[in-house]
C-alpha cells in the first residue's frame, strides 16, 4: 500500500524577463523589448538629466505600484468582488544611506470604489494581503506603506 505523501511541496515555475538598452546620448538610453514601445530613461533632472523621460526611480516606484494593483486585482477576482474604480498614487524616498542613495521607502495609495457594502469589506481583508503577495514587493528592501482608500459606489450604497 502506497500513501499519498502530504507534505510534498508544489512546484513552481520559473519566468525570465528580459530587455535591451542603447545608450543614445549624455545621460540618456533607449530600453526596449521585442514588441512592445521603446522608452527613453535616464537620469532625473536631480542627478543631470533631462525633464521628460523617465528615471529608473520613476519606473522602480512605478514597477511596485502596478505590481501592488494586479495583485489586488488578482485576488479580488479570485473571490468575486466586483470594483468599479481602481486608481492608484505612489511615490518613493531616495536617500542616502551610508553614503549609497536607495530607495528607502514607497507609499502607494490605492483608491478603490466597490459595487457593494460587503464587497467592501472582502477587500479590506484582501488589501492587508497584498503587500506579502506582491512579487515586486518581496523583490526590493524599501519599506513599504500601503494607504488606501475604499468605498462602496452610490448606486451599490442604496
Amino acid at each position: 500500500m502506497v500513501e499519498d505523501d502530504v507534505s510534498a511541496k508544489p512546484v513552481y515555475k520559473s519566468f525570465r524577463y528580459a530587455n535591451k538598452l542603447v545608450w543614445k546620448s549624455a545621460r540618456r538610453g533607449r530600453l526596449s523589448v521585442p514588441g512592445k514601445p521603446e522608452l527613453d530613461v535616464g537620469s532625473p533632472p536631480e542627478f543631470k538629466g533631462e525633464p521628460g523621460i523617465w528615471s529608473p526611480e520613476e519606473l522602480l516606484v512605478g514597477a511596485l505600484n502596478a505590481c501592488m494593483m494586479l495583485t489586488f486585482l488578482t485576488l479580488t477576482r479570485s473571490k468575486g468582488i466586483q470594483l468599479v474604480g481602481y486608481d492608484s498614487a505612489a511615490e518613493g524616498l531616495l536617500e542616502n544611506v551610508d553614503g549609497k542613495y536607495q530607495i528607502t521607502q514607497v507609499t502607494v495609495q490605492p483608491s478603490v470604489v466597490l459595487k457593494t457594502q460587503a464587497d467592501l469589506e472582502a477587500a479590506r481583508t484582501i488589501m492587508g494581503e497584498v503587500e506579502r503577495n506582491c512579487f515586486i514587493s518581496n523583490s526590493i528592501k524599501a519599506e513599504i506603506k500601503l494607504a488606501p482608500q475604499l468605498q462602496v459606489s452610490a448606486e451599490g450604497a442604496n
